[in-house]
Order: structure tokens, then sequence, then C-alpha cells
């Protein structure tokens, strides 16, 4: 199996042990705690699940300039984006050796981590800047990334963490959450050498699903994990457990038993396209996947990023063998009117626009409302039915 990013073996910072658990459970309810934003809970969680290996907790202020200045931190390990632990204020745990971090995402904020602080650093406005520029391409606060990365305060509260819990993923998707180590066990057991991983934070179209038999057949590959973002999106995004149906449906009906995994990982998206591209690469290749899918605008949001800048980004901007994981670069898929059948575009020079079934976002959207499915081109049937009834109960 591929190896976890830098290093051996995965190094996830969830405390398994029961015995210790409770003794850590019990030691953070006499700590000086603080409630951390979603962001920084969803950064801990991934840490928990073995996705961020071998990061051992939040990083220091250096080593999140140089995560965005050239994705080396201080000691040269490799890592795409700053995990940062930014608070606005920091009376209850200054001078504290140990804290505890509580869940902004559960009621009565549940401990979700203890932290040995090794530095609260005050972030300068150029250093928020800099560091927003070099992630997100852009320091446009209506951009969704920019405006939550930048919300959180100017504190950056840095140590290593072990991790108690894994926030409210768990609970609400038993069936779905996953932690990198499961994943791993469960590619394991399937017995699949050659992984295809897809990403998505949308319902999948059949488009969507074309292009991962594509790459399966393509990247002659035992199986393919769907790996869906559980944690928070943008305003109008499909919520996480209708986009769990649509996906089980899917992959029910049209692909073969024993080829595809539907699993989930707490996460907040952050909308930083290329940058957040490299960061998927990095936590698919932690939980087992030898390939990754990426296609056009991926992570993207508005015009913010080119179409294809999350692929090249490999090529031009990730160092040297820093990952091992292979990027399968996929163009836009859709059902060609001429061939009967879902091509990617680029594949089919001789099309015009008008030769494929395209519909944008709006319209699919406005069709499901109005309780319209969307030609079976687009969508298979008994996907856009779930879609439907989750559209026509808002």
């Amino acid at each position: 199996m591929i190896k976890p990013v830098g290093s051996d073996e995965l190094k996830p910072l969830f405390v398994y042990d029961p015995d210790k658990h409770h003794e850590l459970m019990h030691e953070a309810e006499g700590l000086p705690s603080v409630v951390i934003s979603s962001q920084a809970a969803g950064n801990a969680v991934m840490m928990g699940a073995g996705y961020f290996s071998p990061l051992p907790g939040f990083m220091a202020l250096a080593d999140a300039m140089g995560a965005c200045e050239s994705m080396r931190l201080t000691n040269g390990d490799f890592f795409p984006v700053p995990v940062l632990c930014l608070l606005d204020d920091v009376a209850a745990i200054r001078g504290a050796k140990r804290i505890a971090l509580r869940d902004p995402n559960m009621e009565g904020n549940p401990v979700l981590a203890i932290m040995d602080v090794e530095a609260i650093e005050e972030v300068s406005d150029e250093q928020m800047a800099f560091m927003t520029e070099k992630v997100y391409r852009t320091k446009d606060p209506e951009h969704p990334g920019v405006q939550t990365f930048n919300s959180h305060g100017r504190f950056a509260v840095s140590g290593p963490i072990q991790v108690l819990h894994f926030s409210y993923f768990q609970d609400d998707f038993p069936d779905t959450f996953r932690t990198a180590v499961e994943i791993r066990n469960e590619i394991s057991e399937r017995g699949w050498k050659r992984v295809v991983a897809f990403q998505t934070r949308n319902p999948m179209h059949l488009a969507h699903e074309e292009l991962c038999h594509m790459a399966m057949q393509r990247l002659d590959c035992d199986g393919l994990v769907i790996h869906m973002l559980l944690g928070k999106l943008k305003p109008g995004d499909i919520p996480a457990p209708v986009r769990d149906a649509a996906i089980r449906k899917m992959v029910e009906l049209y692909f073969p038993p024993n080829s595809a995994m539907v699993t989930g990982y707490g996460f907040d998206m952050l909308y930083a396209g290329p940058r957040e591209a490299v960061l998927h690469a990095y936590f698919r290749q932690n939980m087992g996947a030898t390939h990754f899918i990426i296609g056009r605008d991926h992570a993207g949001v508005g015009d913010y990023y080119g179409a294809f800048d999350a692929q090249t980004i490999f090529d031009e901007e990730v160092p040297a063998g820093a990952l091992q994981i292979e990027i399968f670069k996929a163009d836009h898929t859709a059902w060609s009117k001429k061939l009967g059948r879902v091509v990617m575009m680029r594949e089919a020079p001789d099309h015009t626009k008008e030769d494929f079934v395209l519909l944008s976002g709006t319209k699919v959207r406005e069709m499901l409302s109005n309780g319209i499915a969307p030609p079976p081109e687009f969508s298979r049937p008994e996907v856009a039915k779930i879609l439907m009834d989750y559209y026509q109960s808002l």
C-alpha cells in the first residue's frame, strides 16, 4: 500500500487507548479552556483522524508562513496550507502550558482536544494579508474562504494536540465518516492495490459518475473511494445528508459490488482552489489512495481561479517528491449528443457547445425546485428524485 506523506506509517492524533482517553477527559475539565473556530475544529478532527499526518498539532506562525510561501515547514516537512488555531481573545489561556480546546459546533462545547501550548503569537495585518494572498490567490473579502480565514482573530495558539472527539461528524454521519486509519484498513481488507479517490462537496450527477468509471478503467484501478466533505459549506450548497443519500443510491445501482466505497471526512471547505487541491491530494495519499481525480475548477468558487489551475499547481509549485499519489487530470465531462455517451469535452474536438447537454447549477436547482427531473443525460432519475424531494421541502 502507498505510504503516508513524509512517513512510513500514519500518525493519527486521536487517543484510542480507553484508559488514557478517560484520564485526559477528566484532566481537561480542570484545564483553562477556549472555544475554537469551526475551521480550527475541522483541522483538529483531520489531525485526529490521521489525514494531516505527520503534523503533530497546530502550527506556529513561522510554520504557517512557510506553508504559505513554499509549502515547507521550518523543519522541511511538506504541507500546503497553514493549520492555525486563531483566536480573538486569549485572556483565559494566557500563561497556561496545557489547555482544553472546545468544540464550537456541538451543544455545550465539549472538549475536542488538549493542547500543550508552545506559543501564543500575535499575527500582524501584513502576515494575514500574505497568507491570505498565497493560499487563496486573492484578498477579496467577498471570497468565502478569505472571509472565513480573516474572521477568526489575530492570536495564533500553537502546539501539539491530543484529540479526544471527532466533533459531530461521527455522531451525525456514523455510516459515512471514516478516519484515514479506517479507510486504509478497509482498502487492505478489500484487497485493493490501485485505488482512485474522488472528492465531492456536491451530489454526483451522471458526468461525475462516468468520470469515476473512466478514471478506474484508464488507471486500471481495483477500487474507487468517493470521499465527501461533511463539514460546513457556503450558503446554498446542498446539505451533507442529502448528498450522502444521493451518492449512496448512485453507487448501489450503477457500480459493481466491491468497486466503490462511500466515505466522508470532517472538515470545513476552504474554497482555496489550487492550494486546496494539493491539500486534498495530501490527505488522500494518507488515507491510502494511489490516484486522485482533479477536474475542472477543483475546490474553486466564483471566477477566482483558472479552469485548470488546480492541475497545473502540481507541476509548477508542489515540491518534487513531496507526494507519491498520482493525479488524474480530468476535463469537464458532459453528455455528447453526437456520440450518445458521456465524454471529456477536450476529447471531442469536433464538437461545438451545442453538441453537449450542459446545464448550469442555477438551472438544475430551478428544475429540481419545481419538481422537474433534469434530463437522463444529465442526472440519474433515482438521484434526481432524492434531490427533488429535498428542494421541494425547502
